[in-house]
């Protein structure tokens, strides 16, 4: 299952797995992009590892990575409590 983590102003999604059985969670952002219909990133927790980049340059994976970090320890606990709706009661 996928949980919505945060929209950015430029219609950028970044979602996020349940916590796998070995810890991980999988970190997914798209970006839409009129030419090419979509620009995607995957990475896993905690080890920030990049698995797949289609689209992104250098300068906007490090922006993102930067987001990641600065939130990784929120997401780590969303993924365990089935997304910020379920963790946070709502």
């Amino acid at each position: 299952m996928m949980y919505p983590f945060m929209t950015l102003n430029d219609e950028t999604e970044i979602v996020h797995s349940d916590m796998n059985a070995d810890g991980t969670v999988k970190v997914y952002i798209e970006t839409p992009d009129a030419e090419d219909g979509f620009h995607n990133l995957t990475c896993y927790l905690p080890s920030y590892k990049i698995t797949e980049n289609n689209g992104y340059t250098d300068e906007e994976v490090e922006k993102f990575m930067e987001i990641i970090k600065s939130t990784a320890h929120l997401i780590m606990e969303f993924s365990k409590e089935g997304g910020f709706e379920n963790a946070s009661g709502f």
